[in-house]
């Protein structure tokens, strides 16, 4: 077993997330049947001595089928109450498996803003921390009944990834209808006669060269797209990711032997930098030279006013925005230490023909982060 497989199968506290297309059918809504299996393998890896925190889709997916819906709604108002009635249902479904166990659950719903909000996401971490030492079950999902696609996760692979850093988590599961990646679609044969690769393991990005990911189905909003973002976001919490089908969830949670796994970067993330780079919403951006790219992008040193050509949105100090290069790509994020409109006076210009007030960096080395 590779060094990865066995951080996973001994890690002491992980995050499981299971996807929609695991605990709901578009026909009948949620399966209580298949509930109980997952939970049957969440109970086996609490008693091997793990904390566990479940990420769980299904809201919408279970709200589906009592209001008589046909499909996964696309309008905003329906899906709002699908989750309405999808949450309740599927919080009561996970309380009443886990009390074959007596075993408490505590449903935690966040929306976007709660983790990029400094004030909501310490609150958040406290809540998870309290459940978790209380011997209780935190079950989280996206808020759908209030988010609005402007403050969404966009999909419950993000949202888990962010759990897992926001809790401390030694690794992450990611379960659905998928037993792991490759590089296509293992549906297809080519034209060739050619059926996609199956990857075992991800050391890093190199691994993932000529990979095609595809979005998700009928009933969720991920797909492989998703969980590849998710996985590359845990690897830079420093967390570990074991993505497998949700019928195999017993032997990946138990010896972590399906499946694909990725490799965390060896350092994780300080809480603030990583914040900063996935975590905070970019409120504006900031235009760059190509001098001053390759400064805080390769070199990571702060951003002086002299590297600055333009000044895009309305921000203030402390926000956290964009670094874009002269075509508009992003190339890091950082905590501004002005408001837009003093960083608009200070365009090109050296930091000694500044006023006293304006002579600090724009943003800091230690508040930038390379994307």
């Amino acid at each position: 077993m590779s060094e990865v497989r066995e951080s996973i199968a001994h890690a002491r506290s992980v995050v499981v997330k299971i996807g929609s297309s695991a605990l709901t059918d578009l026909g009948t809504g949620l399966d209580t049947d298949r509930l109980d299996r997952l939970a049957d393998a969440l109970e086996a890896r609490m008693r091997a001595g793990s904390d566990v925190i479940v990420v769980s889709s299904g809201a919408i997916g279970a709200g589906i089928a009592p209001l008589g819906l046909k499909k996964r709604p696309t309008d905003l108002a329906t899906k709002q109450a699908a989750a309405s009635v999808g949450q309740l249902a599927l919080a009561h479904a996970w309380g009443t498996s886990f009390a074959r166990y007596k075993r408490t659950v505590g449903q935690v719903l966040l929306t976007a803003d709660d983790i990029s909000n400094r004030a909501h996401h310490a609150n958040a971490q406290r809540t998870l921390d309290r459940l978790r030492s209380l011997g209780a079950v935190a079950v989280v999902n996206e808020n759908d009944t209030v988010a609005t696609n402007e403050i969404r996760f966009g999909d419950n692979d993000r949202l888990a990834a962010l759990v897992a850093h926001l809790a401390g988590a030694d690794a992450l599961f990611l379960l659905s209808d998928v037993d792991g990646l490759y590089d296509g679609d293992p549906r297809k044969v080519s034209p060739t006669g050619e059926r996609a690769r199956f990857i075992a393991e991800v050391a890093g990005p190199e691994d993932l060269d000529g990979v095609i990911a595809g979005s998700g189905g009928a009933l969720g909003t991920g797909g492989m797209a998703s969980k590849l973002a998710a996985a590359r976001l845990s690897a830079d919490a420093g967390v570990p990711v074991l993505l497998a089908a949700a019928a195999e969830a017993g032997q990946a949670l138990s010896d972590a032997s399906v499946g694909t796994v990725f490799a965390a970067r060896p350092e994780r993330l300080s809480a603030r930098r990583f914040w900063v780079r996935h975590a905070a919403d970019a409120r504006g951006q900031i235009v760059l030279d190509d001098g001053a790219v390759a400064a805080v992008s390769r070199r990571r040193r702060s951003l002086l006013a002299a590297g600055v050509v333009g000044v895009r949105g309305r921000f203030y100090d402390g926000d956290v925005v964009e670094l874009v290069d002269l075509a508009g790509a992003v190339r890091a994020r950082g905590v501004s230490a002005y408001n837009a409109d003093d960083i608009a006076k200070m365009v090109g210009r050296s930091t000694a023909d500044l006023p006293a007030e304006l002579r600090r960096p724009v943003i800091h080395a230690d508040d930038l982060v390379a994307v």
